[in-house]
C-alpha cells in the first residue's frame, strides 16, 4: 500500500480493500479532484495501464453500489472503517495546488466565506471511528456486525442489499433497510431468540449486540452556484458540509446563506454558513441520504467593508441585517478606526451617491446590494501632547495638563542638568494655519521668577541646549614617539603627563628634551601662527625644569621628536642562487649590493649573473614634491588597447600630463601637507578619479624591478654600478635561463628554447611572423634583469636588440587610424584647387 505519490507506481488494485478504495475516493474528491483526475495523475506516476484498469474497474464498481469480489475479507470488518488511503496528505496537497479553483482571484480571496472551502487543513470528513449511532439509518451496501456472547458464543458479519435485506444462516432473510439501528437491533434480536432461547425471558443468559462496520455511500446531487457542481458519491455518515467541501463550495456568484437541502422533492433545511464562520453553529448536522439534492442559488444582497476593521471584503447581508451587523462580521473596528461616521458609496437607477451614517444610526441602517462602506482613520496627532529636548534628566514626551507652564514641565522631567544653557531656550509651537512659530525663553530667568512664566499649548516642543552643543568640541593631539598618536578630549586640569599617559607613553626611540607644545594664538595682530612652549620630560612623566605646573588649554598641540641616535633595523632580502639566501639587516648607510652578496656567502655554482635584479618598492606615494611624480613607474597597463598601442614610457607621460591637468583646474581645492606641497593622497585620489571616469584599467605597482649589472658590480665592487640598498629591497638572483619568451602582434605567440646565435628575427619567426597589426620599428625586448632596450631604425633599416637567456620579445599593435572624414577630403581639395590656380598664374 503505497504511502506517497512517489511510489503510487507500487499500487496493487487487487491487494486493497473496498473500505480502502472508498477512502481513496473521498479524499480525492475532497480535495476537489474528481476520478479521472485521479487516475491521470497515477498514469504520469508510472502505474501499468493493466492495474489502472483493474482500478477504474474497482471504483466503477462501488460507484455502482455493488461489492468487489477482491480485497481481503479480514480488512472489510469494523476495524476497516477508518483506514488509511493508498496516498499520503501531500498527495493530495499536490493534486489540491494542480487545481485550476485552487489559486483564487482577488475578488474569490475577498469574499467572506470563499476560503473556507479551500483549507488544506479542513475538510469536513465525517469521522468513522465513532460508536455505533442508535438512530443512523440502514440501507443497501452497509455492513452488519452481530455479536451473540454469553451463554452462546457466535458472530456475524452480514452485508445489506440493495433490497435492505441480511440473510442469517439457519434463519433467512431480515428487513433491516430503512429502520434505525436500535430498531434492527430489536428486530434482529426477536428473529434469533429462535435459535438462541437465553436472548429472551426475565433472565437472559445470553447477548446479543449489534454493530455498524464497513458504511454504504450516498449519491448527493449538488447544484447551482458551485466550483465543481455534479452527483457525489459521499459516506452515508456526510453532512452537507461535508458535501460542498467536495464540490468545492460555492463560486463567486454563489450564496453562503440561503444553501438549500431537498429530500423527495421537498425542502428539508437551508444552510447559512456565516452561522458557523461568526458563531461556530453547525446548523447542518443532519446526515444526507440517497438522491438528496444540494442546491446554492445565486446571492442576493453582497456589500464590500473596506479600512480600519479586522476583517475586509466581501459580505452578503440577509434582510432585515442592519449595518452593525455587518460591523460583527467584519470582526469590529480596528485600534486605529474612526468610529463615529462611516462612508458608504451606493448606487442608485441611474447613478451613484455618497452617504454618511452617525454612529447613533448603525443600528438602524439597512445596508444594500452593491454598497461599499469606508471606514476612516483617527488624525494622525496628539490632543494633549508636549515635548522637551535637551540637557534635562529625564527628556521626552509628556500629556499637556489644563494650566501646564514651562517650569512644570522642566519639573516633569526631573529639572535641569547641570550643562543647561540658560540664557536662551527654543520653544517651537505650530500656529492656527499649522506654520510654526518660535519663541525664545530666558529659562534661568523663568526659573528665578524673574520673568513670566509662559503657558503650554499643545504639540508644543521645548529644546533646552546644553553648553556644549553651542561651541567647538574641545579636544587636545599628540603625534609623534608616542604609542598611541592622536586627538583626545580635553578636561580640565589636564597636563601633558596626563596626555602622554592617555597616548600609551613613550615609544623606545622617544626624545625626553624635545617635546614642544604647539598652541593656538588668539586675538594676536602680530601675524604670530601658533605659540610654542618646549617642554624636558622624563620617561617617569615628570617635567624636570620650568613649566612643571604647565596645565595644557583646548586645542593644544603636543608633539613628540624621535631620538637622533636611534635607529630602526631596516631589511633587505636575498633570493636565489647564494650561499645563504634570506633577510639581512642593513648594517650601514652605505651599504651596497656588492656588501650583501658578501654577507649572503657569495654566488653559488648555478647562479646566471645577467640575470640577476633588484626589487625596490615604489616611491611614488612618498615623493616629497609634485616633480618627482615624473620620474616614478606609475602603472603597469592591462587595458589592452593601451597597451598594444603605446609602449609604457608613452602611457606614463600621457597620464601624468593629465594628472597635471586635473591639479591645476582643482587650484585651490588642493590640499597640502606640512611642506605646502600637494599630498599624496590627493595625487593617489587624482589618478584613481581619472581611471574611474575614462574607463582606463590600470593598477598601481607596489614594486618595480630595477635593471643592474651584476657583473659590473662585481668586477668593481662600489662603483657606479653598484646601488646603495634601501629598506625592503630584494635581490633576486636566479639560475641559468634557457628560454626566450614571445608575445604581442605575433602570428603564434610562444616560449622558445634559447640559441646562443639566434637573432631577434630568428625568434620571431620561430613564431611565426609578425602579424598585419605588428608596429616593428617600435618592438623591444625586457631582458631577464629587467632592463629593456627597443628597436633602432637609420634611414630605411631597423636594428633590433641582441637576444640572451630569459628575454622576453614583445611587439606592439599600430595605432588605430582614424579615417578621414568628407569634411577633411573636400578641404583637401580645396586646398589643392587654390595652389593649382596659384601655380598657373605664375607660369603664366
Amino acid at each position: 500500500m503505497a504511502q506517497s505519490l512517489q511510489d503510487i507506481q507500487n499500487v496493487r488494485a487487487d491487494d486493497l480493500s473496498d473500505a480502502q478504495i472508498e477512502q481513496l475516493i473521498k479524499r480525492a474528491e475532497a480535495s476537489g479532484m474528481n476520478e479521472q483526475q485521479l487516475i491521470a495523475v497515477a498514469r504520469e506516476r508510472g502505474l501499468p495501464l493493466s492495474e489502472i484498469s483493474k482500478l477504474q474497474q474497482r471504483i466503477a464498481s462501488l460507484r455502482s453500489g455493488g461489492i468487489s469480489s477482491t480485497g481481503n475479507s479480514n480488512q472489510q470488518r469494523y476495524q476497516s472503517r477508518q483506514v488509511e488511503g493508498i496516498v499520503s496528505d501531500s498527495l493530495f496537497r499536490e493534486l489540491r495546488e494542480k487545481d485550476p479553483f485552487y489559486q483564487l482571484t482577488p475578488k474569490q480571496k475577498k469574499i467572506f466565506g470563499y476560503t473556507l472551502f479551500y483549507n488544506k487543513e479542513l475538510n469536513f470528513n465525517p469521522s468513522l471511528n465513532i460508536p455505533t449511532p442508535p438512530g443512523y439509518t440502514v440501507g443497501g451496501g452497509d455492513q452488519l456486525l452481530i455479536d451473540v456472547y454469553g451463554a452462546s458464543q457466535q458472530s456475524y458479519d452480514l452485508r445489506v442489499n440493495p433490497e435492505g435485506y441480511i440473510l442469517i444462516p439457519n434463519i433467512g432473510p431480515i428487513q433491516v433497510g430503512g429502520s434505525t439501528i436500535a430498531a434492527a437491533t430489536a428486530r434482529i434480536k426477536s428473529v434469533l431468540t429462535q435459535i438462541y432461547s437465553g436472548l429472551g425471558g426475565a433472565n437472559p443468559n445470553t447477548f446479543m449486540e449489534l454493530r455498524l462496520g464497513n458504511i454504504r455511500t450516498v449519491s448527493v446531487a449538488l447544484v447551482g452556484e458551485l466550483n465543481q457542481p455534479g452527483n457525489y458519491q459521499l459516506p452515508s455518515f456526510a453532512s452537507p458540509f461535508n458535501a460542498l467541501f467536495v464540490a468545492g463550495g460555492p463560486n463567486e456568484n454563489g450564496s453562503f446563506r440561503h444553501i438549500q437541502v431537498y429530500r423527495d422533492n421537498k425542502l428539508l433545511t437551508e444552510i447559512d454558513v456565516y452561522d458557523f464562520l461568526v458563531s461556530g453553529k453547525n446548523t447542518s448536522s443532519i446526515t444526507l441520504k440517497d438522491s438528496d439534492v444540494i442546491i446554492v442559488p445565486p446571492v442576493r444582497n453582497r456589500v464590500e467593508i473596506m479600512g480600519p476593521v479586522r476583517r475586509e471584503g466581501l459580505f452578503e447581508m440577509e434582510p432585515g441585517e442592519k449595518l452593525a451587523d455587518l460591523i460583527a462580521f467584519a470582526g469590529g473596528f480596528r485600534g486605529d478606526a474612526y468610529k463615529e461616521r462611516i462612508t458608504i458609496t451606493r448606487n442608485t437607477a441611474t447613478e451613484r451617491k455618497v452617504e454618511d451614517v452617525d454612529v447613533a444610526n448603525f443600528e438602524v441602517f439597512v445596508p444594500q446590494d452593491g454598497d461599499i462602506y469606508r471606514v476612516g482613520e483617527i488624525l494622525d496627532r496628539f490632543t494633549n501632547r508636549v515635548q522637551i529636548s535637551g540637557a534635562l534628566m529625564r527628556p521626552g514626551t509628556f500629556s499637556l495638563e489644563p494650566g501646564m507652564t514651562v517650569t512644570q514641565l522642566i519639573e516633569k522631567a526631573d529639572g535641569l542638568r547641570g550643562d543647561a544653557f540658560l540664557n536662551r531656550a527654543t520653544l517651537y509651537r505650530n500656529q492656527r494655519d499649522f506654520s510654526l512659530e518660535i519663541l525664545p525663553l530666558d529659562i534661568e530667568a523663568i526659573v528665578n521668577g524673574e520673568a513670566e512664566d509662559v503657558a503650554l499649548q499643545s504639540e508644543d516642543v521645548l529644546n533646552i541646549a546644553s553648553i556644549y552643543d553651542i561651541r567647538e568640541e574641545y579636544f587636545v593631539k599628540i603625534s609623534g614617539e608616542v604609542n598611541r598618536p592622536g586627538a583626545f578630549t580635553f578636561g580640565e586640569n589636564m597636563t601633558v603627563e596626563d596626555l602622554v599617559l592617555r597616548s600609551g607613553g613613550f615609544k623606545e626611540s622617544a626624545t625626553s628634551s624635545q617635546v614642544e607644545i604647539a598652541r593656538r594664538v588668539k586675538d594676536d595682530g602680530s601675524g604670530k601662527l601658533a605659540e610654542i612652549i618646549r617642554i624636558d620630560i622624563d620617561k617617569n612623566l615628570k617635567i624636570n625644569g620650568g613649566n612643571s605646573d604647565l596645565e595644557l588649554q583646548p586645542f593644544d598641540h603636543v608633539i613628540v621628536r624621535r631620538s637622533p641616535g636611534f635607529q630602526r633595523e631596516e631589511l633587505v632580502r636575498v633570493e636565489g642562487e647564494v650561499t645563504f639566501p634570506g633577510e639581512f639587516a642593513i648594517a650601514s648607510a652605505n651599504e651596497r649590493i656588492s656588501d650583501l652578496l658578501e654577507r649572503a656567502g657569495g654566488l653559488n655554482q648555478f647562479a646566471y649573473i645577467k640575470g640577476a635584479t633588484l626589487i625596490r618598492r615604489n616611491e611614488f606615494f612618498n615623493a616629497p614634491s609634485e616633480k618627482d611624480i615624473k620620474t616614478r613607474n606609475l602603472v603597469s597597463v592591462k587595458n589592452n588597447i593601451l597597451r598594444d598601442s603605446l609602449d609604457q614610457t608613452e602611457f606614463e607621460k600621457i597620464l601624468l600630463e593629465r594628472v597635471d591637468q586635473e591639479i591645476t583646474e582643482k587650484g585651490d581645492d588642493q590640499p597640502t601637507n606640512e611642506s605646502n606641497l600637494i599630498s599624496d593622497d590627493f595625487k593617489k585620489q587624482t589618478i584613481e578619479s581619472i581611471v574611474e571616469r575614462d574607463s582606463v584599467e590600470i593598477e598601481i605597482k607596489t614594486q618595480e624591478m630595477v635593471g643592474i649589472d651584476l657583473e659590473a658590480i662585481l668586477r668593481n665592487p662600489r662603483g657606479p654600478e653598484d646601488l646603495i640598498l634601501k629598506e625592503g629591497d630584494v635581490l633576486s638572483i636566479p639560475k641559468e635561463l634557457q628560454t626566450v619568451r614571445m608575445r604581442g602582434e605575433l602570428l603564434y605567440p610562444t616560449t622558445a628554447r634559447y640559441r646562443p646565435q639566434a637573432s631577434f628575427r630568428n625568434y620571431v619567426s620561430r613564431a611565426g611572423g609578425f602579424s598585419e597589426n605588428a608596429r616593428k620599428s617600435k618592438s623591444y625586448v625586457v631582458y631577464a634583469n629587467g632592463d629593456v632596450r627597443r628597436t633602432n631604425r637609420f634611414l630605411f633599416f631597423s636594428f633590433f636588440p641582441k637576444i640572451e637567456p630569459g628575454a622576453e620579445i614583445i611587439v606592439p599593435q599600430k595605432p588605430e587610424r582614424q579615417p578621414m572624414s568628407v569634411q577633411s577630403w573636400i578641404g583637401l581639395a580645396s586646398s589643392l584647387a587654390t595652389l593649382a590656380i596659384l601655380v598657373n598664374n605664375i607660369t603664366r
